[in-house]
C-alpha cells in the first residue's frame, strides 16, 4: 500500500501477508535450461567481476524512501545481470541493491541478503530495520537488501492491470466464476501484450541466478540470507542451484517447495478458515464495539450474510471515495485481514467487517485510511505493478491447469468444508492463460544447513509446509511458534523467544542442537 507511504514494516507485512496467497497447477514442460550462473563460465565473468558503484539511495527530491535510507547510512547501487542466462551476451537488466555496512569490522561475518517475500516484495529499504532486530549481530554484517528482477527499482514490470491483485473469490455461483474467468484471462492478456519480451525470463530460478551474481559482485565466497514467505522458496531454490555457497540462512514462514506455484493457497485454506474463526471469537467478546454478534458462530453468520448480500453488490464509503464490492471481492478483504492475530490486526479487520455489515444493511459507511488503502490495492490499478510482477513470477515457475472446469469442480467440492475461503483458494487465476514456463520447477536434491521458522497457525504458508521443508533438508533445524495465527514472525511479531534464537544463530553460525519450540 505504498501510495499511503506506511512504514517499511507495514509494507513488509503487506508483501508477505497478501502477495503469496495466489493459486498453482500441474507439471511443466521445460525447454532449454539456463546455465548455472557461476564463475566457471567465462561468458558470465563480466557479471561476476563487476563492482557495484555505491552511492545515494535517493533518486530525487521527492524520493522519501531513498532519503530515509541515506540518513540511515545505507548506500545503493545497481547490479547488471543478463535478461536471459542462456544468452549472456544479449540484453541486460539491472537489479537494485542497498547495503548497510558492518561497523564491527574486527568481527565481521560477511554479507546477509534479504528478501521480503511476495513474490514481488521489495527489500531495498530493509537493512536499517534488520540491523536493529539483529541486536549484537547486526554490526557484524553487511546487510544487503535487493529488489528482485522486475520488482521496484529493478527494471520494473507493469502490465497495466485495472486491479492490484488477482486474489478474488469465484463468488457464490457460476455467474461470479464466469466473470472471474473473463477477468483472469484479460489480466494474462494484458501482460502478454505489454511485456511479452521479458515474461519468459521472470522466474524464481533466474532471481536465484541474480542472487549469485550479487554474491560475486559483493566479493563474497559465501553469502548469508534471510527470507520471509516466498523468500523461503527463493532461498531453498538458491541452495539447490548453488550448493555450498550459503553461510547462514533463515527461512521464516517456510514453503514446501514441491507445493509452490499458482495454487499454493489451497494448502492453507483450512488455516485461513481457522484463523477467521479465531478472529470471530475475538470479535464476539467485543460485540458492544463492533456489533457483529455475541458468539463466534454469530459473527461468522454475519460474514456469510454480508457475502450473500454482496452479490448485489455493496456500496461502501462516502463520496467522493465510494467502492462497490461483490461476492467475489469481499472474501479478499477477509483474507487480507487474518494474516496476524495481534489485537491491532484483529481490530482493523473488525472495523472493516463492521463497515461491510452496515453496507449490507443499507446504512451509510465511512472508510478508515487503512481500509481505503486495502480497497485501492485490490480494486484499482494503483498497484498494478504489484499484481503484475507477482503473477509473472508465479506463472513463470510452474504451469497451472488450463481448463476452467478443473477450478469450478474444485470450488464446488470445497464449499462445504471451507465456506468463506474455498471459492477463493480454488479460484482460477491468470496462470491458467499464461505461456508455459521455460524450466522445470526446482527439485530438492541437496541438503542444506538452514534455520526454519514457522507458526502453527500460519494462514499463508502452512506449518505443514515448513515441516515438509525441514524433512527435505535433514541438516536444517525448525523453530515452531505454537498457538499463533501469524505469517512472518522474526522482528515483526514481537516474540522474544523466536527473535533471540534467530539472533543467536546469526551471531554464532551454529544451528540449535535440536528443533526448538516457542510459545505465543
Amino acid at each position: 500500500m505504498k501510495h499511503m507511504r506506511p512504514s517499511p514494516t507495514l509494507r513488509r507485512v503487506s508483501a508477505v501477508g497478501l502477495a503469496l496467497a495466489a493459486c498453482l497447477g500441474t507439471t511443466v514442460t521445460a525447454s532449454a535450461a539456463a546455465p548455472t550462473a557461476s564463475k566457471s563460465g567465462a561468458s558470465l565473468d563480466r557479471y561476476y567481476d563487476q563492482r557495484p558503484g555505491w552511492g545515494s539511495c535517493a533518486k530525487g527530491p521527492d524520493d522519501t524512501v531513498g532519503r530515509d535510507l541515506d540518513k540511515a547510512g545505507v548506500q545503493c547501487a545497481d547490479v547488471t545481470v543478463p535478461l536471459d542466462y542462456t544468452a549472456p551476451r544479449g540484453r541486460t537488466i539491472t537489479v537494485a541493491i542497498s547495503r548497510l555496512k558492518a561497523t564491527d569490522t574486527r568481527h565481521r561475518i560477511g554479507s546477509i541478503l534479504l528478501n521480503n517475500g511476495g513474490p514481488g516484495g521489495s527489500a531495498l529499504e530493509s537493512p536499517p530495520e534488520f540491523h536493529a532486530w539483529m541486536k549484537k549481530a547486526g554490526p557484524r554484517y553487511d546487510i544487503v537488501g535487493f529488489d528482485p528482477r522486475f520488482v521496484g527499482r529493478s527494471t520494473p514490470l507493469d502490465c497495466g492491470w485495472p486491479v492490484g491483485t488477482n486474489l478474488f473469490s469465484a463468488g457464490l455461483g457460476r455467474a461470479g466464476f464466469e466473470r472471474q474467468v473473463a477477468l483472469q484471462k484479460d489480466l494474462a492478456a494484458k501482460c502478454r501484450t505489454t511485456n511479452a519480451s521479458v515474461l519468459p525470463h521472470v522466474s524464481t530460478r533466474n532471481t536465484a541466478r541474480d542472487m549469485d551474481v550479487i554474491r560475486g559482485a559483493l566479493g563474497e565466497k559465501k553469502i548469508s540470507y534471510f527470507g520471509y514467505s516466498y523468500g523461503t522458496y527463493l532461498g531453498t531454490v538458491y541452495t539447490q542451484m548453488f550448493p555450498g555457497r550459503t553461510d547462514r540462512m533463515v527461512l521464516d514462514g517456510a514453503i514446501d517447495p514441491r507445493e509452490f506455484g499458482p495454487r499454493l493457497l489451497r494448502q492453507a485454506v483450512g488455516e485461513n478458515e481457522k484463523a477467521l474463526a479465531d478472529w470471530a471469537d475475538w470479535a464476539a467478546v467485543r460485540d458492544d464495539t463492533y456489533g457483529l454478534g455475541r458468539t463466534g458462530a454469530q459473527v461468522l453468520a454475519t460474514i456469510d450474510r454480508v457475502i450473500k448480500t454482496a452479490a448485489r453488490p455493496l456500496t461502501v464509503g462516502t463520496a467522493p471515495e465510494t467502492v462497490q464490492l461483490d461476492d467475489t471481492q469481499v472474501p479478499f478483504i477477509l483474507l487480507a485481514g487474518v494474516d496476524s492475530d495481534t489485537d491491532a490486526s484483529r481490530a482493523s479487520l473488525a472495523e472493516q467487517v463492521s463497515v461491510l455489515n452496515k453496507a449490507a444493511a443499507g446504512q451509510p459507511t465511512r472508510l478508515s485510511p487503512v481500509f481505503a488503502a486495502t480497497l485501492r490495492l485490490a480494486m484499482t490499478g494503483e498497484q498494478s505493478h504489484h499484481g503484475s510482477v507477482q503473477s509473472a513470477i508465479i506463472c513463470g515457475d510452474k504451469a497451472a491447469p488450463r481448463d476452467p472446469e478443473v477450478y469450478w469442480r474444485d470450488i464446488e467440492r470445497s464449499r462445504a468444508a471451507y465456506p468463506r475461503f474455498g471459492a477463493l483458494a480454488n479460484n482460477i487465476g491468470p496462470c491458467a492463460f499464461w505461456d508455459r514456463p521455460r524450466e522445470e520447477p526446482t527439485q530438492v536434491r541437496h541438503d542444506a544447513k538452514v534455520l526454519i521458522v514457522s507458526a502453527t497457525g500460519d494462514p499463508r504458508t502452512s506449518h505443514k509446509g515448513a515441516v515438509a521443508l525441514h524433512g527435505l533438508l535433514p541438516s536444517s533445524k525448525l523453530i515452531t511458534l505454537k498457538g499463533a495465527n501469524r505469517h512472518a514472525i522474526y522482528g515483526l511479531y514481537g516474540n522474544g523467544c523466536v527473535d533471540n534464537k534467530v539472533n543467536q544463530y546469526l551471531a554464532t553460525g551454529r544451528l540449535p542442537v535440536a528443533d526448538q519450540t516457542c510459545s505465543k
